[in-house]
């Protein structure tokens, strides 16, 4: 299915690899779209009604595409298979048998009646490394519905989200099936480490509650260490000072003073060096104990010239400071540091901007050869590979 090559086509780590991706929405197909990225040729089985991000609208590109489902969908090939049609579900179950890497998040144990599932598509592909990805679990959790925004609130998130006062708050974005995503990928490319060594496939498992218990970090670790359930405290920080949004002349900035060495240089920025000596706030522990002594000195300070004057002059020193960015002004600014966040996917006269791959290798570069498939766009091309795939292998059983 991959398109012919040339000799100055570089050679990706998962060039060769196929992933049957079975997921919708996003923690799956975030994970799939980075690997493709990588050179793992990714088919998108889809029902007929595709998959849900396709309607998730506004914004939409120029040409109606949803931007949300643009986001996670590049360098895939679309099939639409109906597991409810018999001819289809064997296409399906074909493809699982001849893929590399599954990926799915169903709820758990939907795809045991389709003979999908991880014992089913084992017996017939033994060294598969096949993804489950759940909200909940699979165990007393399995028949929770897995929403970023539900687990956002029930992990405890939104606990610590908003001003101390007011209404607990949800990320502005999905951040934890962003998270469970990044987890997938890091788990399945252990699993090819260790099937490269050994020829075992396996089964894994991540869901959405147990990467938002990973991904608090500090917050659960306050918890399940320290015996302390943190609370909302708006933009401030539970062990740091000063480490929040500040009021200059016009606008609000960022500081973050994340050590000793640090805030010395900030008071020294800003006509302030006794401050660096002073026993309330020589320390760190003493700084976020006596931040309401702190807070008013370095507001008095900040208020005298603007956001971006002491920007650059902070900078200047090295003290860990922005602006409160939009998203524009944030892909700007990225652009203007030279991580040209933007790219194009697709060929060349039929292309679309998309957003940069994060990773940077100094000698294989991420593709952007496929645009976001249209519905189904690769069935024919799909049914023709495991057609070609199913003859090879009875030709020359292994």
């Amino acid at each position: 299915m991959a398109p012919p090559e040339s000799d100055d086509t570089p050679t990706r780590p998962l060039d060769g690899i196929v992933i049957a991706d079975f997921s919708r929405v996003l923690a799956g197909p975030y994970a799939t779209m980075l690997l493709a990225d990588m050179g793992a040729e990714v088919i998108k089985v889809e029902s007929p009604g595709g998959d849900d991000t396709r309607s998730w609208v506004p914004p939409v590109r120029e040409d109606g595409v949803s931007t949300y489902y643009a986001a996670i969908n590049r360098n895939k090939r679309s099939i639409v298979l109906d597991f409810k049609n018999d001819d289809d579900l064997t296409v399906a179950q074909a493809l699982a048998a001849n893929a590399d890497i599954v990926v799915e998040n169903f709820k758990p144990g939907g795809l045991t009646r389709f003979g999908l599932d991880y014992d089913s598509v084992k017996d017939r592909n033994e060294a598969v490394i096949y993804c489950s990805i759940s909200g909940f679990g699979t165990a007393e959790g399995a028949s929770i519905p897995g929403y970023d925004l539900i687990v956002q609130a029930m992990s405890g998130l939104m606990s610590l989200t908003g001003d101390p006062d007011g209404p607990a708050y949800r990320a502005g974005i999905s951040v934890f099936d962003v998270m469970a995503g990044l987890h997938s990928t890091i788990g399945i490319l252990a699993a090819l480490r260790h099937r490269a060594q050994t020829g075992e496939g396996q089964h894994i498992e991540t869901s959405l509650l147990a990467s938002a218990m990973s991904g608090l970090v500090n917050q659960t670790s306050a918890y399940v260490a320290g015996g302390v359930t943190p609370n909302r405290m708006g933009n401030a920080h539970p062990s740091l000072f000063p480490y929040e949004p500040l009021p200059t002349a016009d606008n609000d900035l960022i500081i973050a003073a994340g050590n000793d060495a640090q805030f010395r240089k900030l008071v020294a920025v800003l006509g302030l060096p006794e401050l660096a000596d002073d026993d309330r706030f020589a320390r760190n522990a003493d700084r976020t104990a006596k931040r309401e002594e702190l807070r008013p000195l370095l507001v008095e300070r900040l208020k005298t010239e603007s956001a971006t004057y002491w920007f650059d002059k902070l900078n200047e020193v090295g003290v860990p400071n922005g602006p409160i960015n939009t998203i524009a002004q944030g892909v700007q600014y990225a652009e203007k540091l030279g991580l040209d966040p933007i790219v194009q996917v697709g060929p060349a006269g039929a292309s679309a901007a998309g957003v940069r791959n994060p990773i940077t290798f100094s000698t294989i570069p991420a593709r952007y050869d496929l645009a976001p498939p249209a519905l189904g766009e690769h069935n024919d091309e799909v049914r023709a590979w495991l057609a070609a795939n199913t003859v090879a292998s009875e030709t020359n059983p292994s």
